[in-house]
C-alpha cells in the first residue's frame, strides 16, 4: 500500500464539498438536492464511479465549476466520492439536503480553505483515509475575536 497527498483546487470565490456516495445516479440527485435547496447557486458535480466503466460522472450548471470538480475528481481518484465545486452560495446552505440524498455515505470536508487528501492506494484502487481542512489553530480566541465572530455571522446574514 502507497500513502499520497492530493491537493484540492477551491474555485475562485467559491466552496467545495468532497464525500462519499455508493450509486451511479449520485450526480442526478446531488444536482436535484441542490437546484431545489439553493437555485440561484453556480455548481459542478463530479463522482468517481467505482465499478463498470468506472467514469467520472460530471454534471451541473456551470462549466468552470464543472471542469473544477472533474480536475479534482482526477486528482483524488477513489471510487465512490464525489466533489461538488460551488458559488453564489455556501456550503451551509446544502449540508443537510446532500446528507438527505439516499446515495451520499458520509462528508469529508465543506471549506474554502486549502483542503489535503490522504489516499492509501492498492492494487485494486484509491481510498480517501482523511482530510487536511485548512491550518492548526494558533491560539485561542479573547474578547476581540468573539467580537470579531459575531459581527461577521450577522453580516453575512447568519445571526441577527
Amino acid at each position: 500500500m502507497e500513502l499520497k497527498t492530493v491537493h484540492l483546487e477551491i474555485p475562485e470565490n467559491g466552496n467545495l464539498i468532497f464525500g462519499q456516495s455508493h450509486f451511479i445516479k449520485t450526480v442526478e440527485d446531488l444536482y436535484e438536492a441542490i437546484v431545489n435547496t439553493v437555485p440561484q447557486m453556480k455548481f459542478g458535480i463530479a463522482f468517481c464511479e467505482a465499478s463498470g466503466a468506472c467514469l467520472i460522472r460530471v454534471d451541473g450548471n456551470d462549466e468552470d465549476l464543472k471542469a473544477c470538480a472533474t480536475r479534482n475528481a482526477e486528482a483524488v481518484g477513489a471510487g465512490h466520492t464525489f466533489i461538488i465545486c460551488l458559488r453564489d452560495g455556501y456550503p451551509i446552505n446544502l449540508l443537510t439536503r446532500i446528507k438527505d440524498v439516499p446515495e451520499v455515505v458520509g462528508l469529508f470536508c465543506a471549506t474554502a480553505n486549502p483542503v489535503h487528501v490522504i489516499i492509501a492506494e492498492t492494487g485494486q484502487g484509491r481510498g480517501v483515509l482523511g482530510v487536511i481542512d485548512g491550518s492548526a489553530p494558533k491560539g485561542v480566541e479573547g474578547p476581540a475575536d468573539i467580537e470579531w465572530r459575531h459581527s461577521l455571522l450577522r453580516k453575512i446574514g447568519y445571526k441577527r
